[in-house]
C-alpha cells in the first residue's frame, strides 16, 4: 500500500525557494511545477516551463529552485514496496521531466490527497493509496495512449482548456454545437474526440459537473433549491430536481436533509 508521508497542494513561495537533497528525501517524490523552475537533471541545470512534472526515485538527487516568482508547485512524498514494479508496468519513468497534459486534474488529485492526509477517516490510507494509483495510471494513460495518438494529441490542449472552462462555469448552459464551435469542429467529430479523450460523453460530463456543484451548494449553503438550480445552469428547478434524483438517487431536499443529519458521516 502506498503511504503518504507529506503533501503540499498549491504551495506558494512568494520570494522563491531552493531544495537541495544530494541523496534524495528517503522516499519517492512527486512534483508538479506550476511556475517556471530550474532543476538539475543528470548533472545539468535546466530551465523548465510550468505544467511540468517529475517523479523522483527513492535515493535520487533532488535539486530544484525558482526561476520566476512566486514559486508555485504541488507535491507529495510517498513510499510503497511495489512502486518500482508499478511504475515499470505503467511505463512511467522516474527522474524524468514530463509534460503535464492535464495540470488541472493533477492538482485536483494532489488536493484530494492532502485533504485525506489531514483527516482521520476509517479508510484514509486506502483512499490515499487509491488516489495516488489513480493519478499515476492517468499520467501513464496520457503519456502512452494519448500522446501516441496523433488524432487526439493535435487537439488535446484545446479540449483540456475547454473542459476546464466547463468545470469552472457550472452556471453556464452550454449546447454541444456551441462547445464544438469553440474548437472549430463538427458536432459529431467533437463528441467522438471528447469521449475518446475523457472517457465520458460531453453531455454527461456537463451534467455531472452541474450536479456536483449542486451537491456542494446543498451541503454548504442555505440557498433554496430554486436558486441552486439557477446557479447550476438549469432554467427551472423542476428540471434540476428530476435530474438530481435520477443521478444521485434522492431529491435535492432529501440529500440536504440526510447530509445535515446529526448521524451523517462526513470525512
Amino acid at each position: 500500500m502506498i503511504q503518504i508521508k507529506r503533501c503540499g497542494h498549491n504551495v506558494v513561495h512568494p520570494s522563491g525557494f531552493t531544495i537541495d537533497r544530494p541523496y534524495g528525501s528517503g522516499d519517492y517524490l512527486f512534483l508538479l511545477f506550476r511556475s517556471k523552475m530550474e532543476i538539475e537533471i543528470r548533472g545539468e541545470m535546466v530551465t523548465v516551463d510550468k505544467n511540468t512534472y517529475i517523479v523522483y526515485r527513492k535515493g535520487s538527487k533532488q535539486l530544484y529552485k525558482d526561476f520566476e516568482q512566486p514559486m508555485v508547485h504541488d507535491w507529495f512524498h510517498f513510499d510503497a514496496e511495489d512502486m518500482e514494479d508499478f511504475c515499470e508496468r505503467l511505463n512511467l519513468p522516474f527522474d524524468t521531466l514530463l509534460e503535464a497534459r492535464d495540470p488541472f486534474f493533477i492538482s485536483r488529485k494532489v488536493g484530494e490527497i492532502q485533504g485525506e492526509l489531514i483527516h482521520n477517516g476509517n479508510f484514509r490510507r486506502e483512499i490515499m493509496d487509491a488516489t495516488v494509483r489513480c493519478l499515476l495510471m492517468k499520467l501513464s494513460d496520457l503519456r502512452n495512449r494519448i500522446e501516441s495518438n496523433n488524432q487526439i494529441i493535435a487537439y488535446y490542449d484545446q479540449f483540456i482548456a475547454l473542459r476546464n472552462e466547463i468545470y469552472h462555469s457550472p452556471s453556464v448552459s452550454y449546447s454541444i454545437d456551441e462547445l464544438a464551435a469553440k474548437v472549430n469542429m463538427s458536432r459529431s467529430y467533437f463528441q467522438l474526440l471528447y469521449k475518446e479523450i475523457f472517457g465520458i460523453s460531453v453531455i454527461h460530463d456537463v451534467i455531472n459537473n452541474r450536479l456536483e456543484y449542486g451537491k456542494y451548494l446543498l451541503e454548504n449553503t442555505t440557498s433554496v433549491v430554486k436558486e441552486i438550480a439557477s446557479l447550476c445552469g438549469y432554467e427551472n428547478d423542476v428540471h434540476f430536481m428530476r435530474q438530481f434524483k435520477k443521478y444521485m438517487g434522492a431529491t435535492p431536499s432529501q440529500y440536504r436533509s440526510t447530509y445535515r443529519s446529526p448521524n451523517s458521516k462526513r470525512e
